[in-house]
């Protein structure tokens, strides 16, 4: 029985090791400073967590606990590069204004004239500011960039209340060659 604990144990030991980095140090330095990187979503962190609590535990599963919605599959995305991005997130939130039409819900949409700041800070993260010119909606994007890939994105819309997204970044070019 002690036998098939410890095996156990180390199982999970090589399991956490093994995802425990996105991307390696210089592959993340290196896709920020070249501003060519996807932001893969994993999470939804709606501010208004009280009324999306209400009605997400209220279906089947329970998901949503906690104000935070799990988003399954790798559809929800953030393209930078360095002469567009492009944005397909969900929206979970109150909007000030609804869309005429029923397909431009969530936060959709392409700039190809936008300002790109890129701060370093302590311990080598970096916190990126993406404030698109041509796009009505959204005002501005930070993302947060730790030196593992792992990210969060904040959305800040005219029309509807901020958003935040868990996810971690991706290198372009292994994702066209998968």
């Amino acid at each position: 029985m002690k036998l098939i604990k410890n095996l156990f144990v180390i199982a999970a030991l090589f399991t956490a090791i093994q995802v425990s980095a996105q991307t390696d140090t210089a592959t993340t330095i290196r896709l920020v400073n070249a501003k060519n990187f996807i932001f893969n979503a994993t999470t939804a962190s709606p501010l208004s967590n009280m009324e999306l609590n209400a009605v997400l535990s209220k279906m089947q599963g329970g998901i949503g606990s906690a104000g935070v919605v799990q988003l399954s599959g790798s559809q929800y995305k953030l393209t930078v590069t360095p002469d567009s991005v492009d944005a397909y997130l969900p929206y979970y939130g109150r909007s000030y204004t609804a869309p005429l039409n029923p397909n431009d819900s969530g936060i959709k949409f392409s700039s190809k004239k936008f300002s790109y700041t890129n701060t370093k800070k302590k311990k080598g993260n970096w916190v990126i500011t993406i404030r698109p010119k041509d796009t009505r909606d959204i005002n501005s994007l930070t993302i947060h960039v730790s030196t593992k890939g792992y990210a969060s994105v904040t959305v800040n819309s005219n029309s509807k209340q901020s958003i935040s997204f868990n996810g971690y970044i991706s290198d372009p070019a292994t994702v066209a060659s998968k």
